[in-house]
């Protein structure tokens, strides 16, 4: 039996208010790994605590990737507009 993941596209508001763009396939546990561990990104080890402020899902990893690429070339003033129109739905901050 195959089991099927959901993909996740997310930004995460930095401490220094930057914007990080990440795919998962649990957004929970990979928002404690970029908060908590040596998992978490480079990026985001050096800029905690971070938090969830925008997701979407997609239905394989393939999408999520080209996703998170289109994401990625935003510029900062297009990625803010896209995370107050559509706000992660819930919002999920591990600092522990």
């Amino acid at each position: 039996m195959t089991q099927i993941n959901t993909w996740h596209v997310y930004f995460l508001r930095c401490n220094d208010n930057s914007l990080y763009t990440g795919i998962t396939t649990d957004i929970e546990r990979r928002l404690h790994q970029h908060n908590n561990t040596k998992l978490g990104a480079k990026y985001t080890r050096a800029r905690r605590p971070v938090k969830l402020v925008y997701s979407e899902t997609a239905v394989d990893r393939s999408t999520a990737s080209k996703r998170e690429y289109q994401l990625r070339t935003l510029t900062k003033k297009q990625k803010e507009k896209l995370v107050l129109a559509h706000p992660a739905c819930t919002v999920i901050n591990h600092t522990n």
